[in-house]
């Protein structure tokens, strides 16, 4: 049993309360990663179907009637024929998912997931694949849609759509598709969903505003980005937010290792793929010394990159002192910098104005999960021409003749551009996992209708469930050192303000 103290004047007396920081006020002037779907969506050159697949059929999904082995049509992907190419990548992400699969046996006999209805909207991927698939073997069912325009995997979707799952998500999206997608994914007649796991907000936000009933009746939901987060703060502040919700995002698991060392690795593998960019000496500016940030900056500092940081927070700006780098305001840099990152979540960190003066051939591109960092949308005027170079890259081409190069249209790089490391997913999707299960179990009355944090306890399950890859072992406390430290042999170990290493943002600061 765990007691964690909960800072809302309500009384929680749970076998896990949870501790929630609920003490800022939140003015975000734009926390849509997508814009409405009211307007009439942009046109694009369409891109290949997938990274791993060179088809050349353009043919929309949504035309095509496509069933299963089974004979099922309750999905829509690019091609089910390519689902035993996702169903070997899906078995390649699972052996550096051992903890994941570790759950999944562990579990598997309560079926602790038995009667929910989950709707998902994250990144498709082979190792979401593998998350998926472990909450169908714990007995949830599960709809899925993607987050993301760009990343989704289609060979994956195809195997998740053979394996049973209704998928509805194929890579290169138009805006309409991504919100008919989203919409497939939610209305289903005779079937309704009681758990949400969502990634950036869309989804739901999309229950709340087109199916209010659904919404009311759902018993949880987790969701993982800033972005999102931002968004059921507001809900919350703003009293309609009628079913309780887990802030996946700042538990240590999630801050700690997919939002650091996830994008220390990844920031190069997409700027490698895309540009083949050599870093040494290049300048850089990386706006945002979050997590990601931080991540971000390391990366390009271990390979002999010149690096700058813009920052709101005189805290992370502090910390990007120490570590080396030069805080500057944008402006003060724009004219020379070869690559501007973004980091922060926030909209129009990159103007027109600055992309008017960034010299010729420089890379801007998005670490945030939300596409509004970029101020693309005032790239699209008659006077700058587009360049379609390569999948997810295009050269925007001034009168003058000065070329900037844009990745993923200001989407996320990562994801849209290369993949992620495998092994930080899983820490992510077991803590999602938990975070699914701890609410669909727990009695009426535990949550209220607020947002949660992940209790400690459960971050540190999550945790030991990798060590094994390591071969790590950890050290047990005595009683005496127990008693003298007082703490509980088994954990929790550090209290809820403990930072590990660097700031837990509460703000909006970090992506």
């Amino acid at each position: 049993t765990v007691t964690l103290t909960h800072t809302h004047s309500h009384t929680v007396t749970p076998t896990h309360t949870l501790s929630h920081p609920h003490t800022h006020t939140l003015s975000h002037p734009h926390l849509t990663p997508h814009s409405p779907p009211t307007h009439t969506p942009h046109t694009h050159t369409p891109t290949p179907a997938s990274y791993t697949d060179s088809s050349d059929d353009e043919t929309s999904p949504r035309d095509k009637a496509q069933v299963n082995s089974k004979g099922s049509g309750d999905f829509c992907v690019k091609n089910i024929k390519q689902a035993e190419f996702g169903r070997r990548e899906i078995e390649i992400a699972e052996q550096d998912m051992s903890a994941l699969i570790s759950l999944r046996k562990r579990a598997q006999g309560e079926k602790p997931l038995a009667g929910a209805k989950i709707i998902g909207c994250t990144h498709i991927t082979a190792q979401t694949a593998v998350l998926i698939e472990t909450l169908a073997a714990l007995g949830a069912q599960c709809r899925w849609t993607a987050c993301n325009i760009y990343s989704t995997q289609n060979e994956v979707a195809a195997a998740l759509s053979e394996a049973g799952v209704a998928v509805f998500a194929w890579k290169g999206e138009s805006e309409d598709d991504f919100w008919w997608c989203i919409d497939r994914c939610v209305n289903m007649e005779g079937w309704q969903a009681n758990m949400i796991l969502d990634d950036g907000g869309d989804l739901t936000h999309w229950v709340y505003k087109k199916y209010p009933n659904v919404f009311k009746k759902i018993r949880g939901i987790v969701e993982e980005s800033v972005t999102g987060v931002h968004r059921l703060y507001q809900l919350s502040k703003a009293g309609k937010l009628s079913v309780p919700a887990m802030n996946v995002n700042d538990s240590v698991t999630k801050q700690k290792f997919d939002n650091l060392y996830c994008c220390r690795e990844s920031i190069l593998d997409g700027l490698k793929r895309t540009t083949d960019v050599m870093f040494g000496g290049k300048q850089v500016v990386v706006c945002g010394y979050g997590e990601v940030g931080k991540g971000c900056c390391a990366a390009l500092k271990a390979l002999g990159a010149i690096v700058y940081v813009t920052e709101i927070d005189p805290i992370c700006a502090l910390q990007a002192c120490m570590d080396g780098f030069r805080v500057v305001k944008l402006n003060e840099v724009i004219r020379q910098v070869d690559v501007i990152i973004t980091c922060t979540g926030n909209k129009n960190v990159v103007t027109r104005d600055q992309l008017d003066r960034m010299k010729n051939g420089s890379i801007v591109c998005n670490m945030g999960h939300s596409n509004t960092e970029i101020d693309v949308a005032s790239l699209r005027t008659p006077e700058l021409t587009w360049e379609r170079v390569r999948s997810q890259v295009d050269h925007v081409i001034w009168p003058d003749g000065k070329r900037v190069i844009l990745l993923a249209e200001g989407r996320l790089l990562n994801l849209s551009c290369s993949t992620v490391p495998t092994f930080v997913l899983s820490i992510t999707a077991t803590t999602q996992a938990l975070a699914l299960i701890e609410l669909y179990n727990a009695p009426e009355g535990r949550y209220k209708q607020d947002v949660y944090l992940l209790p400690k306890k459960m971050d540190e399950y999550v945790a030991s469930l990798h060590l094994p890859t390591f071969d790590a072992h950890l050290t047990e406390l005595s009683d005496e050192q127990a008693k003298y430290l007082g703490l509980n042999k088994n954990g929790p170990f550090k209290p809820n303000y403990y930072r590990y290493r660097a700031l837990i943002s509460q703000n909006g600061k970090d992506a």
